[in-house]
């Protein structure tokens, strides 16, 4: 167990540090801001094309990873929709409870973890875990988004196309697509220029938690209390135990292959809490207090949850 919180216990220390250094008013939450775009403009698209573009083809695509987390997102999305609509929770608020149920926070909390536990892959596992949330889950929670408020703004196929076009255009991606073709044509890259590349991409994982617990600062926790609670739930829980699940059932009838550590990372990447651009996107439908509230507890509760899935996988 120890050499279990020697995993966590640092991240949610960055985490409190993070609190800490706004509630004290060090920095202020629009610094939180700016360092979030330099992780996510910068650091993590640096991160990805290192790590991607210094390995085989081979390596980089896993499809057994690939197609477990790909289908636990997914059967994650039905089943919490069913549980939402049994709650008869309305259309946007039932949207934004899926959304928070399948889509995780990887870029800023599952890579610093990925970092302890599995240095060696953690930036292949980012970038597998990228590609399918942001080409699958994130487009399908996106949508579902869309078709609640349907007929508020503007037409719905308008606002799905710019849905579409804004992903495309996601430095994060961009970085996966160039380090996906220097792996492929296996282009040699100057060393001083790769070693600036691992100088932006070594800062992510710190700069990526000091945000987000800087974003917990403030936020509006007036709202549903007992949705709040069952999307934490449904996060931490519910989708790890689908994708583990879907695992199991594709490892036992032989349609995959999937080394033990990726086996472990597939299941530990489903278990982070909520993406950090979930209140935001909330605040759009109205409903920040309810995510913000689920946030919170997700990322708090988290602790508890990844030590307990740390300690059962390794």
């Amino acid at each position: 167990m120890i050499d279990i919180l020697a995993i966590t216990f640092p991240i949610y220390v960055a985490l409190a540090l993070g609190y800490l250094v706004v509630w004290k008013g060090w920095f202020s939450p629009g610094d939180m801001r700016v360092l979030g775009r330099y992780v996510l403009n910068i650091a993590l698209p640096a991160l990805i094309f290192s790590a991607v573009a210094a390995r085989s083809p081979v390596e980089v695509f896993q499809p057994g990873y690939v197609v477990v987390y790909a289908l636990g997102g997914l059967a994650t999305v039905v089943l919490s929709y069913l549980l939402f609509t049994l709650r008869g929770t309305d259309p946007k608020r039932r949207a934004l409870g899926v959304m928070g149920s399948t889509c995780p926070n990887n870029a800023f909390v599952g890579y610093p973890i990925m970092l302890l536990a599995l240095p060696d892959q953690a930036g292949i596992i980012l970038a597998l875990n990228l590609l399918v949330e942001n080409l699958l889950l994130v487009p399908v929670c996106l949508i579902l988004v869309e078709l609640a408020g349907k007929g508020v703004d503007q037409p719905l196929l308008p606002r799905l196309r710019r849905i579409l076009l804004d992903l495309a255009k996601m430095p994060m991606l961009i970085g996966l697509a160039l380090g996906l073709v220097v792996s492929i044509f296996g282009i040699a890259l100057p060393g001083p220029l790769m070693r600036s590349i691992d100088m932006f991409a070594v800062s992510a994982g710190a700069v990526a938690l000091i945000v987000i617990g800087g974003s917990l600062v403030g936020l509006p926790l007036h709202g549903n209390r007992s949705l709040a609670a069952q999307i934490s739930a449904s996060k931490l829980l519910l989708h790890p135990a689908l994708v583990a699940l879907v695992a199991a059932v594709l490892l036992a009838l032989g349609l995959i292959t999937l080394p033990p550590a990726l086996h472990s990372a597939v299941i530990l990447s489903a278990a982070m809490p909520m993406f950090g651009i979930y209140t935001v996107l909330a605040q759009r439908q109205g409903l920040e207090g309810a995510a913000s509230l689920a946030m919170l507890t997700g990322t708090s509760c988290a602790f508890v949850t990844l030590t307990g899935l740390l300690w059962v996988l390794t």
